[in-house]
């Protein structure tokens, strides 16, 4: 299928590694060209070459999401070496796992600051751009723990839940222009990631890995993992010209976890 998107220009954030690299990757796969960021250099180069692998252009860029102040000098970077931002690709790290009662408020403004401010002004630097072009697409990844928050996960839950929130009311004031603006969900993706939280738990309950992961898969119907490029590919379906008609809603790709209707 041609998701009509070839020669478009797509910023991913986060996307050195795990899902934001598969995302980054399968937009490269349409043609896309790709601006990848994050702060590892060895991560970004593995991005590069996956991204060329791949047939695409790659333009890597190291990017602090805690430093609003580069936003507009690395967006203007990316306008000047690969053309204006059709696409974005709003992705981040996740905190540490805590529970919700007695947590520094630091740690939750600082949180707030580099997972929902950091994403919303990197929205609003590009979206005029897009408004002008009538045609755009904002895709927020996040968690499933915004709709079914995970033990220990407190302050995933809440903050990604602030953006689901932004998302649904940013798509309605857009939508006539040409924009989209919509929601990816993951479930339990094969990513260092999630192998950090299994590991975590394990030692949290005292128990093993394999002992979490056994857990967890009988929770999944589909009864494994995602991979990572299954999330990609549906990042880049929300992302073509054939999702034109999908706004303000959340994709789950989670092999029928979450039980939220």
């Amino acid at each position: 299928m041609d998701l009509g998107i070839k020669g478009k220009v797509a910023l991913v954030m986060a996307s050195s590694r795990g899902l934001g690299q598969a995302m980054a990757v399968s937009l490269a796969r349409e043609g896309v060209k790709v601006a990848v960021t994050g702060r590892s250099a060895e991560g970004l180069q593995k991005s590069v070459e996956l991204i060329q692998a791949a047939g695409g252009t790659a333009l890597a860029l190291s990017w602090d999401l805690s430093d609003a102040s580069v936003i507009d000098s690395l967006v203007s970077k990316i306008e000047k070496e690969l053309g204006p931002i059709d696409i974005l690709i709003n992705n981040t790290g996740g905190p540490p796992p805590t529970p919700a009662a007695g947590q520094d408020p630091a740690l939750w403004q600082k949180s707030f600051n580099d997972m929902v401010l950091s994403l919303i002004a990197i929205t609003d630097r590009v979206l005029p751009g897009m408004r002008q072009r009538q045609w755009g697409r904002i895709i927020t990844s996040t968690t499933s723990g915004a709709i079914a928050p995970i033990k220990n996960l407190a302050i995933s839950n809440t903050l990604r839940a602030a953006l689901l929130a932004w998302s649904k009311t940013l798509a309605a004031e857009v939508a006539h222009e040409g924009i989209t603006v919509n929601i990816i969900m993951p479930g339990r993706v094969a990513t260092d990631r999630l192998r950090q939280l299994d590991e975590a738990r394990a030692k949290r309950e005292s128990t093993s890995y394999e002992e979490v992961v056994k857990l967890s898969l009988k929770q999944i119907p589909m009864g494994r993992y995602g991979d990572p490029q299954e999330y990609g590919d549906a990042a880049a379906f929300l992302a073509s010209q054939n999702a034109s008609f999908i706004t303000g809603t959340v994709m789950r790709v989670d092999g029928g976890q979450t039980q939220a209707i």
